[in-house]
């Protein structure tokens, strides 16, 4: 796949579908999570409405760059945060959203794309907010899913998904794959996949297995902090999409999002986790090629 370089000097592996022609579709993955995430077949459905799909590994995640030797505290940076400091939280972490997002538009300059309709998932929902908030002038829409504000009362995950989310997955590959079956608890209840999350983690474990990006790409979520305030200074046409059982990010993360982004429109899937169940593509690709027409 091929490879472009920052204005910083890092890497960004990315991938497209469809043609160059139709209007560009920037896919932004969440935490912890290679641009295989985003199923081929969801974006061949979105490319085969008209869209020009671009995906890439964000920063310290998959064929990218990876930030090592680049200590994040997390202890420091989240008592730091939960202090209100989060001058000191920045200071400490690596990196922030800020510096994830500006990994966006870098794609998007040496892709030649003036703007985009930016998608982002999880944290890719926090990046592409972040992009509608620093860079409005280089997105046609936003889509943010399942995702949130950086508000902490808001999309808390409950104990036994955070959990989940936060223990160390094994460092072999048999190990790794078994601890897919964690996701079980904010994956759709009606349509959980565990095969196609092993599947998943098999192949993410042998294209790229870098656990210790985890941590930095963690540090730079909390350090970021509350988007709340600028938030309700974006003009982007926006989507919120978020699954209602989801547990990772609960659905008051979503609804949040949209609260605060004037004009936003509020999209609640029943039957959608913190994933993307493949029977449920119908509907999530026709809402964003809707909202990107």
């Amino acid at each position: 796949m091929p490879q472009i370089t920052t204005p910083q000097g890092l890497t960004l592996e990315y991938e497209t579908v469809g043609s160059p022609a139709d209007a560009p579709l920037l896919l932004v993955m969440g935490f912890g999570a290679q641009m295989i995430a985003w199923p081929l077949g969801l974006r061949e459905r979105l490319a085969a409405g008209g869209r020009f799909v671009v995906s890439f590994d964000n920063r310290d995640c998959g064929l990218s760059s990876k930030l090592d030797g680049m200590g994040a505290d997390i202890a420091a940076i989240t008592a730091a945060a939960t202090a209100g400091d989060f001058v000191t939280a920045r200071e400490l972490a690596p990196y922030t959203l800020s510096e994830m997002s500006a990994d966006g538009v870098a794609l998007l300059d040496a892709l030649a794309i003036e703007r985009a309709h930016v998608v982002g998932a999880s944290m890719g929902g926090m990046i592409a907010q972040t992009m509608a908030i620093e860079h409005p002038q280089r997105l046609l829409t936003l889509t943010s899913i399942m995702s949130s504000t950086g508000e902490p009362e808001f999309g808390r995950s409950t104990p036994e998904a955070r959990e989940a989310l936060l223990r160390t997955p094994p460092g072999d590959r048999a190990g790794y794959v078994a601890a897919a079956e964690r996701t079980l608890v904010w994956r759709s209840k009606r349509y959980p996949d565990l095969a196609g999350a092993r599947e998943l983690a098999g192949e993410s474990y042998d294209r790229c297995y870098a656990p210790a990006g985890v941590a930095r790409q963690l540090a730079a979520m909390i350090a970021s902090g509350s988007r709340a305030e600028a938030l309700r200074g974006v003009r982007t046409p926006t989507l919120v999409m978020h699954g209602l059982d989801d547990t990772l990010i609960v659905p008051s993360g979503g609804e949040r999002t949209a609260a605060l982004i004037p004009g936003a429109r509020l999209l609640l899937l029943e039957d959608m986790g913190h994933d993307r169940p493949e029977p449920l593509w119908p509907e999530i690709c026709g809402a964003i090629l809707q909202h990107t027409g």
